[in-house]
């Protein structure tokens, strides 16, 4: 049984927060207290990871996900050798290439060619190494036409491809990559995922910290959940990618109902700062005489309960408490469903859809339901209204509420209508494997 190619136990690693009274003069006054980090209280530390452990086999492909200060860029550049662990040990077996901060060591008053080089040789390439793979470094950026230009005089796009490049042809035992694939147009970053491809063929290992989470179910063969510095869950990598996603939208559901998430509104009808942009004419309020009033609005799924996030199939249920405290005959409800930016996408009433009222007094509950939600992932704003059958408002909620749509599938616009693909004649096309809808467990659902 071969080794793993990296191995961390119990890995911590701990910063020291900046601009406190008690900080070193000199190295030296450092050194002679012992430990830079021991003397410290806990608020002038940071911790970035504490206590990882994990294995990554040889030849095996591993990811790491989280959100952002999770730790996962500090964990790969642990391993990368950049910084060393506060506590725990860290292993890893073979040459390394790390594609974090691409270009770093580039010099920009020289050209491509001196840094290529220079480069090539800092990642433990020789010189006759970098001259025999110098022609496929540059054909692989796509620099043929500038390669002899100072670095300084390159596009942002085109330090990364470089970097990239000569990174990726260092042909390395273990592969160290920062969510630096966006590093040109489509077709190169295909490319870049092909040469990856190619090292996973090879038995090369790679490790690599990503947000894209279906490269993590597509490519990895093992994954990691990183939450506040410490592992989460570590797994297969649907397993992790599903728990990780039921954890970011059962964390959406506990802000919109505590009321802190940027598209949670006040029934004050005043916007907030930092709120979504909103298109012309579409300004968040209430208003109306309340002869009849909206007491209340739940945004409820198939079984009753009420969530604020769904994802494209469900059911979901628009309940409305109204009451009248006195008697009405002329009423209508209302509900309007808007994008983000103030968009409509879809409106209805009890009128339009021939319900003649007859009296209404005291409390009452209104349900809209609507069966199978056919919208891509985004944010929704609900305008919810009572009025009388020429319009006239007794109580009309403008952009009020919200309801989130959770989605796998990265189709755009906002309507999603029931589809197929076929094929027929030349067109040989491979089946795509189905996107899998985010699964919110009974724990998350609210």
């Amino acid at each position: 049984m071969t080794s793993p190619a990296i191995v961390g136990r119990d890995v911590t690693k701990v910063y020291r927060r900046h601009a406190h009274r008690h900080q070193f003069r000199t190295l030296k006054s450092a050194l002679l207290t012992g430990s830079v980090l021991s003397d410290l209280r806990p608020e002038e530390t940071f911790t970035a990871l504490d206590g990882v452990s994990f294995e990554v086999p040889r030849g095996a492909t591993f990811g790491v996900v989280g959100e952002n200060g999770s730790g996962k860029s500090t964990l790969l550049k642990l391993v990368a050798g950049i910084t060393r662990p506060t506590r725990g040990a860290l292993s890893v077996d073979g040459r390394v290439s790390a594609l974090i901060e691409l270009g770093a060591g580039f010099h920009p008053e020289i050209s491509g060619r001196e840094n290529v080089a220079i480069n090539g040789v800092m990642l433990g390439l020789t010189r006759r190494e970098v001259d025999r793979r110098f022609d496929e470094i540059v054909d692989f950026a796509e620099l043929q036409e500038f390669i002899d230009a100072p670095v300084k005089t390159y596009s942002s796009g085109m330090y990364m491809r470089l970097g990239f490049a000569v990174a990726i042809h260092v042909d390395p035992d273990v592969l160290l990559i920062d969510e630096v694939l966006a590093v040109g147009d489509e077709a190169f970053t295909r490319k870049c995922l092909d040469k990856i491809a190619e090292f996973r063929r090879r038995g090369k290992t790679i490790l690599f910290v990503t947000h894209s989470l279906g490269l993590v179910e597509k490519m990895c063969d093992d994954a990691l959940w990183l939450r506040h510095g410490r592992a989460a869950l570590r797994g297969d990598p649907k397993r992790v990618v599903d728990a990780y996603l039921t954890h970011v939208a059962a964390g959406e559901e506990a802000q919109l109902r505590s009321g802190r998430a940027p598209d949670a509104w006040s029934l004050s009808g005043e916007e907030a700062a930092g709120e979504p942009p909103l298109g012309p004419g579409y300004r968040r309020g209430r208003w109306g005489s309340r002869e009849v009033e909206i007491r209340a609005v739940s945004v409820q799924d198939a079984r009753g309960r009420e969530r604020h996030v769904f994802v494209p199939g469900e059911t979901v249920a628009l309940v409305i408490s109204v009451h009248a405290p006195r008697p009405v005959t002329d009423f209508v409800f209302g509900v309007g469903l808007f994008a983000a930016d103030g968009t409509s996408v879809y409106g209805t009433n009890t009128d339009i859809e021939g319900f003649s009222p007859r009296r209404l007094e005291g409390d009452a509950v209104v349900r809209l339901t609507l069966e199978g939600l056919s919208l891509v992932e985004g944010t929704y704003l609900l305008d919810l209204a009572a009025h009388r059958r020429d319009g006239t408002p007794y109580d009309y909620l403008r952009g009020l509420h919200s309801l989130r749509v959770k989605s796998r599938i990265r189709d755009v616009g906002v309507y999603r209508p029931a589809h197929r693909w076929s094929f027929e004649g030349g067109a040989e096309i491979a089946p795509a494997e189905a996107p899998r809808e985010i699964e919110l467990g009974d724990d998350h659902r609210g």
